[in-house]
């Protein structure tokens, strides 16, 4: 009997690391989804562009405007590709550290 009252009272602590690393976890969850929205952003911006561009009917502004456009997505897409790999090693550093 005293060994069950043992195994229930050590059940009932607090343990506050696991609820660290649930809280690690969830952070990563929303920059991931966060991230990948960004992601989606940049995709569609490149898109945009690509769209301008066929139908400028070589109108020089309008060239300039899309390809301008098409540059400002890739450089986007590159920026979040680079948040997502800092994000996730920072965030993994921490967990591993706790």
């Amino acid at each position: 009997m005293n060994n069950l009252l043992t195994k229930l009272a050590a059940a009932n602590i607090p343990t506050f690391q696991n609820e660290t690393s649930q809280f690690d976890v969830s952070i990563q969850n929303i920059l991931n989804i966060v991230i990948g929205l960004l992601g989606i952003v940049a995709v569609v911006v490149i898109i945009i562009g690509g769209v301008t561009y066929m139908t400028s009917s070589g109108d020089a502004g309008k060239v300039k405007k899309a390809k301008d456009t098409i540059l400002y997505g890739v450089i986007g897409l590159v920026v979040v590709a680079l948040a997502y790999a800092i994000v996730n090693f920072v965030i993994t550093g921490i967990i591993n550290k706790s």
